[in-house]
């Protein structure tokens, strides 16, 4: 069978309103091999992996492991781990780091706190800064969950490296392994699909610049799947790419249609309709799954900007 990403760059699957959500990432240095559920089939204490999985349920944290480029033979036990702490919605985003010698500290967090933008909890026990770096470029490479991860990630992962983009990690899981290489850039959370060295340094060179490129994005984690497509979408229709001024204040309906209001931060509104459709022929979702599947697609039917009486309807 083919690999999965291949069909899906061969079939030009849409990638608008696919990126995974979360309103807070929280990353964990952890070298070494990765097992599929990389929390728990790591070098990481299975024990604390189960643990930090229990207490991020339900909070918007989407917890995930990372490490540097390059071979990962086991070096031993790290002395000193980097830990960061990242919140995605526009008017509160931020990005924070620390090191850990022991990353049994995380249990200590306020995970629905941190899941709602309040980062003054990670900041006190683990001794969290605001991260004055570049921003994160973040690459999927665990192979375990997909061959397509590692053999085109990995490689990605490598060359962003050895160009000197600094904030270069690889990353446990950004779901959406059909679109590998995938990568996802903090603070702000936007995910892109197929990606390549120059086009992430563009990205990053946009984040630099309080810019947001929607060429190849899937979407921000801020939102689910619905607000992601009809927030790119406005971005395309009206030429606003500054980040941090838009936000989905509205979601109706459910599966498979919805009405999705994306409000500007200088007050303007637009109605975003949103339908769910199949992506079409049958194709392999993950290198992983022998059966074919049609997963589920966002497609955009309208954009239309609401004046006041629209809003109050």
């Amino acid at each position: 069978m083919s690999r999965c990403a291949t069909v899906s760059r061969s079939l030009d699957e849409p990638v608008s309103g696919t990126a995974a959500t979360a309103t807070t990432w929280l990353l964990l240095e952890q070298p070494g091999p990765w097992g599929a559920n990389a929390l728990t089939s790591s070098h990481l204490d299975p024990v604390l992996g189960r643990a930090l999985e229990r207490a991020a349920e339900g909070t918007g944290v989407r917890i995930a492991l990372i490490r540097r480029p390059g071979r990962h033979a086991d070096p031993g036990r790290p002395a000193v781990r980097h830990v960061y702490a990242a919140h995605t919605v526009p008017g509160n985003v931020w990005l924070h780091a620390a090191t850990t010698f022991d990353p049994r500290r995380l249990l200590e967090l306020d995970f629905a706190a941190l899941g709602a933008g309040d980062h003054r909890r990670f900041d006190t026990v683990l001794g969290g800064r605001p991260h004055s770096g570049t921003p994160l470029a973040l690459v999927c490479t665990n192979g375990k969950r997909d061959r397509c991860c590692a053999l085109l990630g990995r490689p990605l992962a490598a060359e962003l490296a050895s160009a000197g983009v600094r904030g270069t990690w690889e990353v446990t899981h950004l779901g959406g392994h059909r679109f590998s290489p995938t990568v996802l850039v903090l603070p702000y959370g936007y995910a892109y699909a197929r990606a390549e060295s120059r086009a992430v340094r563009e990205v990053l060179d946009g984040v630099q610049e309080g810019r947001v490129v929607v060429e190849g994005c899937r979407g921000s984690s801020a939102w689910e799947r619905p607000g992601q497509a009809a927030e790119l979408a406005v971005r395309s229709a009206v030429g606003e790419y500054a980040a941090g001024v838009l936000s989905v204040v509205r979601t109706d309906g459910a599966a498979p249609r919805w009405e999705v209001v994306v409000a500007h931060a200088d007050g303007r509104h637009w109605r975003v309709d949103v339908a769910q459709g199949a992506s079409l022929p049958p194709r392999p979702e993950s290198c992983g799954v022998s059966v074919l599947g049609s997963p589920a697609r966002m497609d955009v039917l309208a954009v239309g900007e609401l004046t006041t009486a629209g809003l109050a309807r």
